[in-house]
């Protein structure tokens, strides 16, 4: 996630660090080009387009910027799904280290099994981390479990297996007189928790915007802005490449944001900083724990957060 103040005066105008211009640049240089060359060619070698007008061009430009703006809206909600599943896995993880203190009983014989139990949470949103994004869970696994981490490595899904393992624990805890039975419906509400918040995500991920629906929209927005300097060259002139160059600053702008965030857990500039999501959950569970050899924050890096 990008992470930078919103600039002001000149600096709106011509910062590039944190725009969507490098994503687009090549697009835009092109079309660019296409509009200086039918601009030279119209006002200096053939008035090829004398008689084409603005009109349909017009027509055809509210028509997308809205069909742009509805899809935009897709993505927006889809990554904002996306942070309130993640929001919901660190207070469930809250709640788990709150209620893990104050539920168990003798202290002294669940201490094992509090520290257990959050470092199994701890383990499974950086599973959850890694299964969403298809890298190695294996490294954080193995940091945070020991030996322990074999068998959830070597799961196909990790973050599932972990939850199962949390479960035994609460059973294994009711059984072993840490946890009061009458509470141990309420650990398993939190348990529940994380199943759904894990499924949520899973879907996102695995339902993207159909893709008729988005290679239609990149189409469109293409086409109209290669085309757009036959029908503004007659009226427009030597001006053509300065209007046609913000329209499709615009119009590609849009398209490659919306592209961006409709798939929120990946690890594009504009995508959720789930690397920094996990390190505050473990360093609040952590400290929960009574540790003191804590893992710093995550801070943004060249003004990026992972």
């Amino acid at each position: 996630m990008i992470v930078l103040d919103t600039p002001t005066g000149l600096e709106l105008l011509f910062r590039l660090r944190g725009s969507i211009i490098p994503y687009i640049m090549r697009s835009w240089l092109a079309t660019v080009g296409i509009a200086c060359a039918v601009t030279v060619v119209h006002d200096g070698l053939w008035p090829f387009a004398d008689g084409l007008t603005v009109a349909p061009f017009s027509l055809i430009g509210i028509a997308l910027a809205i069909f742009l703006g509805f899809r935009n809206s897709v993505s927006y909600e889809r990554f904002w799904e996306g942070r309130r599943l993640w929001g919901d896995v660190l207070i469930v993880a809250r709640n788990l280290a709150r209620q893990s203190a104050s539920l168990s009983a003798p202290v002294v014989a669940s201490d094992a099994w509090r520290r257990a139990l959050l470092y199994r949470v701890i383990a499974f949103a950086h599973a959850l981390r890694h299964h969403l994004r298809g890298s190695r869970a294996a490294p954080d696994l193995e940091r945070l479990l020991g030996t322990e981490a074999r068998p959830f490595v070597a799961a196909r899904h990790a973050p599932a297996a972990l939850l199962a393992a949390l479960g035994s624990a609460c059973a294994e805890a009711r059984r072993g007189g840490l946890v009061e039975p009458v509470l141990i419906p309420v650990l398993e509400g939190e348990l529940r928790a994380l199943t759904v918040a894990m499924t949520g995500c899973e879907r996102l991920a695995n339902t993207p915007i159909p893709y008729p629906y988005r290679l239609l929209l990149h189409r469109t927005v293409y086409l109209y802005c290669l085309l757009l300097p036959f029908g503004l060259v007659a009226t427009a002139g030597a001006a053509t490449p300065l209007v046609v160059g913000f329209l499709a600053y615009a119009f590609f702008g849009l398209d490659a944001i919306g592209e961006q965030i409709e798939e929120p857990f990946g690890e594009l500039p504009n995508d959720l900083p789930l690397e920094a999501f996990c390190r505050t959950l473990e360093i609040d569970l952590r400290e929960a724990l009574g540790e003191t050899a804590l893992p710093p924050p995550l801070l943004p890096r060249d003004d990026l957060l992972l």
